[in-house]
């Protein structure tokens, strides 16, 4: 191991790997950090406690007026703590690291998290006593019959065999890992607000609109009376709320500034006590009052909901420019000021962690997964490159203050400047999975032939793993379904059954294999399987968007939505006018499924090699005595490698998917696009799949998102690219997000040559329109030394899905997986 990166040079250092260089001018930032980082998160009772009190006092009213009535309660109630040292106030809960409960979701689950939250291996939280009691016996008794799971499981019990598909259990806790629906433990799909409108007009500006609105309105209409004005009184009062909330931040400031004893720091809470009095309710003025702006809104969501994978922060390099340009022109901010300001916002965003106390959730989640995206780069909604002074600030912060977050991603065109490229493969050769990468060559397309104006399409923002949003112009957010794919190869196999579950049918019937005479039979019979799960996630789609409306409203996002505004609709409402609603659904292991396609059709059918009696005896022993037909297996072409053979079935693998969403998307009602973004979900859907024709062994990981098997990738990185593009169906409209993962040692990016060749293959994923590119650049030597000796590398960072975490935070299986990633020395 000869070559480092630099963050691995840093973990001789102790603790996080900071050394006394690196905290020059960042003394603050990291004395708040060594408080609380990496110490175990606890949960925040408050917010679900005056949620639900007000809750129990509205029933009967419109849900969205019900909860902006609950938020203003929250906010009125809620505990204000502002932390020393802190420039960026606003948070959720008490000093360090929190998470916070949502009964509304999870409250059928909530006496039961309170014991399992504290002693589970997957990210657990601290839960105390008192906590546990409110939640057992004040909050969790009225949510046991009110919760969306509850309802949603019951209405799918109606749906033929849809919950039996979906769960293993009548209440619908514990999944079958076989189509599994993400609805359950998340309110709704990530998301990113217009905050820009937030930070120019102001919440005050906002709440005037909505009483010039209910003015307008005609009296003699019952559409009005019944719908449009209890939706506006409810944007009045989220408005109330953020302004309530904030003025609290304020009093607190000036209390503690009475009692502080040195002067900067009182200075200092006299200056937050100013900016909180200021916005959000009147627009800002400054770039610190932007940026607090910003995060009242983005933390006040937290609040407000459950949003899955955590509200983004949007094109921030786009609406902080300005202020930032302004105060720096006018010799009134310093670069080194500004740094200080933001990441601040990068410590405020690390301590509040995404809690799921639904197992699912944890399961699919793990490692205190966070997508609060920050969106650099890509273009104006004019079309030309958006790239500033404050993209590169940015990136500097992030090669220079190691944090895992904010969740780092950066838009590449076929202009980006080179300048700009090669700063963003320095940050990426830093190692910590940052930043991930987006291409407007192939997500602008794709949001035109949706029906999106191109300047929305332009200004979209990363929101997410890999997914992006137009903030003024989409309006859906249900939760959608992982497919295994790996378990409809399996029930191929075995004539619609999965050996973890014995005899019981989950698929179709498709025949034994000996009735399986040519290639094309069994292409047939794994289209069949596949079919039956596509089926049942759409089912689980058009039941979830069915049900949420009764369970969801979303104020604070509907008074920053331009569409909600002028349709007077709650954002969680269906058919928004003027809005597009890209629903998704996502296959899960699709390189172990291609490998295993290609390793049958070559061996059995065209090569004649094997029998199926010898594979289905070797994936019923495991492998185990053997090992020569694994190895025959394993041999055979493989996706990854540009091989036409494997990318061809590929590609006819995707196509399956796309024509059944050609022909049965409309009557899901919104689009209905694959995917392919697993999270940590590969791994836990690993576990319920036998062995697999590709060599894989029973219960491990399957492949993640569209990157090839951990192993099978041997002709490196371009040929990975390769791959990619032969098997995308680039005719089709119902294709969204791709991750891919690539895995580089620092030697193969070493100096300004290395610099020069990841330039060089950014570029042609850019050319080859592919969606999301992301990189670990780390020594297997580093890994390995890290789960021996986690203490030493406490602060080690990883890319493990559309996210990055710390690595000794992780389970051991996902930490493997990581691992196991095929790693290049060359490129």
């Amino acid at each position: 191991m000869s070559v480092l990166s630099l963050q691995e040079e840093r973990m001789a250092n102790p603790g996080l790997g900071i050394d006394a260089e690196m905290r020059k001018g960042r003394e603050r930032v990291y004395k708040i950090l060594e408080d609380s980082h990496l110490i175990k998160p606890h949960i925040n009772i408050e917010r679900a406690l005056y949620f639900t009190r007000s809750m129990k006092e509205t029933e009967g009213e419109m849900l969205v007026l019900r909860w902006a009535k609950a938020m203003k309660h929250v906010a009125e109630n809620i505990s204000v703590h502002i932390e020393d040292d802190q420039l960026i106030v606003g948070r959720g809960g008490g000093k360090g690291r929190y998470g916070i409960i949502f009964p509304e979701l999870d409250g059928a689950f909530l006496a039961k998290s309170m014991e399992i939250l504290p002693k589970r291996e997957k990210s657990p939280f601290t839960v105390t006593e008192e906590d546990a009691r409110i939640a057992i016996e004040e909050i969790a008794p009225y949510w046991e019959k009110h919760t969306f799971i509850t309802h949603y499981n019951q209405v799918l019990k109606g749906a033929g065999e849809a919950q039996k598909i979906a769960f293993l259990d009548e209440k619908g806790y514990q999944p079958t890992y076989i189509v599994s629906p993400t609805s359950c433990w998340r309110a709704s799909l990530q998301w990113v607000h217009d905050y820009g409108k937030a930070i120019k007009r102001g919440f005050k500006s906002l709440k005037e609109e909505c009483l010039e609105k209910i003015e307008a309105l005609d009296p003699n209409s019952i559409t009005d009376l019944t719908e449009k004005r209890p939706f506006l009184e409810a944007m009045i009062t989220i408005c109330d709320a953020i302004v309530i909330w904030a003025k609290r931040h304020a009093v607190q400031a000036r209390s503690l500034a009475e009692k502080e004893e040195n002067p900067a720091r009182k200075n200092e809470l006299l200056e937050i006590a100013g900016i909180c009095e200021r916005v959000p309710e009147y627009p800002a003025q400054t770039f610190h009052e932007a940026v607090q702006a910003q995060w009242f809104v983005s933390m006040f969501s937290r609040l407000e909901l459950k949003v899955g994978g955590v509200v983004s922060n949007g094109r921030m390099d786009q609406y902080l420019y300005p202020f930032y340009e302004k105060e720096i022109n006018e010799g009134r901010l310093t670069e080194e000021k500004a740094l200080e300001i933001l990441e601040c916002l990068w410590v405020a965003n690390s301590q509040y962690i995404e809690l799921n106390a639904v197992p699912m959730g944890a399961d699919f989640t793990e490692g205190y997964a966070h997508w609060e995206a920050l969106t650099i780069g890509g273009q104006t909604p004019e079309g030309q490159d958006s790239t500033n002074d404050l993209s590169y600030l940015i990136l500097k912060s992030k090669r220079e203050f190691p944090l895992s977050y904010p969740d780092l991603a950066a838009r590449i065109h076929s202009r980006t400047p080179e300048r700009f490229l090669s700063e963003i493969s320095e940050t990426i050769k830093e190692g910590s999975g940052y930043p991930k990468l987006m291409n407007d060559e192939d997500v602008i397309n794709i949001l035109i032939s949706k029906g999106a104006p191109p300047s929305d399409a332009y200004d979209y923002a990363v929101s997410g793993c890999t997914e992006v949003r137009m903030p003024n112009r989409e309006t859906y957010m249900t939760g959608h379904s992982w497919i295994n794919l790996a378990a409809a190869l399996e029930m191929v196999l075995n004539n619609g059954r999965l050996k973890t579950y014995g005899d019981t049918l989950y698929g179709e019937e498709t025949g034994a294999l000996s009735e399986l005479k040519t290639w094309d039979d069994f292409w047939q019979a794994f289209k069949k399987q596949t079919h039956k799960m596509l089926r049942h996630a759409f089912t689980q789609q058009k039941v979830a968007d069915q049900v949420r409306v009764e369970h969801f409203a979303q104020p604070l996002a509907s008074v920053l939505h331009d569409l909600c505004m002028e349709d007077c609709k709650d954002l969680h409402q269906p058919k928004i006018k003027g809005g597009i609603d890209i629903g998704f659904y996502d296959f899960v292991g699709y390189g172990t499924v291609v490998d295993s396609l290609a390793a049958i059709k070559k061996l059995i059918y065209e090569d004649k090699e094997i029998t199926f009696g010898e594979l289905v005896s070797a994936i019923d022993n495991n492998f185990e005595g053997h090992e020569v037909t694994r190895a025959k297996l394993m041999n055979t072409p493989c996706y990854g490698n540009n091989e036409p053979y494997a990318d061809s079935i590929a590609k006819d693998v995707e196509k399956i998917a796309l024509d059944f969403s050609d022909k049965y998307a409309h009557e899901v009602g919104h689009h209905m696009d694959l995917r392919y973004v697993p999270v940590t979900s590969h791994i836990a859907l690993g576990k319920i799949v036998a062995a697999t024709p590709d060599g894989r062994k029973a219960g491990t990981a399957l492949s993640d998102g569209a990157s090839p098997s951990h192993g099978v990738d041997v002709k490196g990185p371009t040929a990975v690219l390769a791959s990619n593009a032969a098997s995308k169906n680039y005719n089709s409209t119902r294709r969204a997000s791709r991750l891919l993962n690539t895995k580089l040692t620092p030697k193969c990016v070493a100096g300004p040559e290395g610099t020069r060749k990841l330039n060089s293959l950014i570029r042609s994923f850019c050319d080859q329109k592919l969606w999301h590119l992301q990189f670990n650049i780390i020594n297997k030597e580093t890994l390995l030394a890290a789960q021996k000796d986690p203490d030493k590398y406490r602060g080690l960072i990883v890319r493990v899905a559309g996210y990055s975490a710390y690595f000794t935070e992780l389970s051991p299986e996902l930490q493997s997986d990581i691992i196991n990633r095929t790693s290049f020395d060359t490129m």
